[in-house]
C-alpha cells in the first residue's frame, strides 16, 4: 500500500525477487479490499494515502496481520501513534528496499514457525491462558485480540514469569533486532497490552520502575 507509483514498483521488485506473492495498490479504500479478500500474511502500508489517511487503514486492518508502517512521518508522536494503532514496525523514507525485504523477512519469522508448547497454559491462577497451538489468548474466559506484536510481548513475558525483562530485551525479542534503538515502542505494545486485559491489565503486566517489565503472577503449573 504505497502511493508513489515508482516506489511501489521498486518495492514489487525487492519483494518478488525474495520469493514473495505481492499485491500492491495505492489506494487506502482498495487495500482494504484486498486486505479483507486475500488470506494476507503481511501489509507494508504507507500512511500517506492519497484517499484514505494511512492510520485510519491501520486502525481498520485485521489485527491477526502484522503490518509495517512505511512513512515520511518520522516524529516520535508519529511513531508512537503508529505503535499504538496496532503497527509491528515503523520505517521512515528514505530507506534501503533492501532493509525492507528483512524487515519483512523478520516480521513473517516471528513465532508463526516457532515450535509451540503442546498444550496451552494458564497463568494467575487461571484468569490467564495462553494457547500457543492455536495462536490464542484468553483471560477471565474471554479472547483477548492481539496484534502480531501483543502477542508475542505476552509470549515472552508468559515464557519467564516474574523475571524482569528490560525493554531492550522485548524490543529484540518482539522484532528480532534492535529497531533502530527504539526502545519506547515497548511502552506503546504495553499500554495495548494492558487495555485489552481490563481493569487488571497492571496487576497482570507489572512495571518495575527503571528496569522493564514481567509477568506479575506464575504459572499455574509451576
Amino acid at each position: 500500500m504505497e502511493d508513489e507509483r515508482d516506489l511501489r514498483d521498486l518495492l514489487r521488485r525487492y519483494l518478488e525477487r525474495a520469493g514473495f506473492a505481492v499485491l500492491a495498490t495505492g489506494s487506502g479504500a482498495e487495500a482494504l479490499t484486498l486486505v479483507s479478500r486475500q488470506a494476507a500474511d503481511l501489509v507494508v502500508l504507507d500512511l500517506g494515502l492519497p484517499d484514505l489517511d494511512g492510520t485510519e487503514v491501520l486502525r481498520l486492518a485485521t489485527p491477526a496481520i502484522p503490518v509495517i508502517v512505511l512513512t515520511a512521518r518520522s516524529s516520535a508522536d508519529d511513531r508512537i501513534r503508529g505503535l499504538q494503532l496496532g503497527a509491528d514496525d515503523y520505517v521512515t523514507k528514505p530507506f534501503s528496499p533492501t532493509e525492507l525485504v528483512l524487515r519483512v523477512k523478520a516480521v513473517l519469522s516471528r513465532g508463526r514457525f516457532s515450535e509451540p508448547r503442546p498444550v496451552a497454559r494458564s497463568y494467575c491462577n487461571g484468569r490467564l491462558v495462553i494457547d500457543e497451538r492455536e495462536h490464542e489468548a484468553r483471560f477471565d474466559g474471554d479472547p483477548i485480540h492481539l496484534t502480531i506484536s501483543e502477542w508475542e510481548l505476552l509470549l515472552s513475558l508468559a515464557n519467564a514469569p516474574m523475571r524482569v525483562f528490560s525493554r531492550l530485551e522485548l524490543v529484540n525479542r518482539i522484532h528480532g533486532y534492535e529497531f533502530q534503538g527504539y526502545e519506547r515502542s515497548i511502552d506503546s505494545h504495553v499500554k495495548n497490552l494492558r487495555h485489552k486485559l481490563g481493569d487488571a491489565g497492571d496487576e497482570v503486566i507489572q512495571t518495575v520502575v527503571g528496569v522493564g517489565y514481567r509477568l506479575g503472577c506464575t504459572a499455574d503449573d509451576s
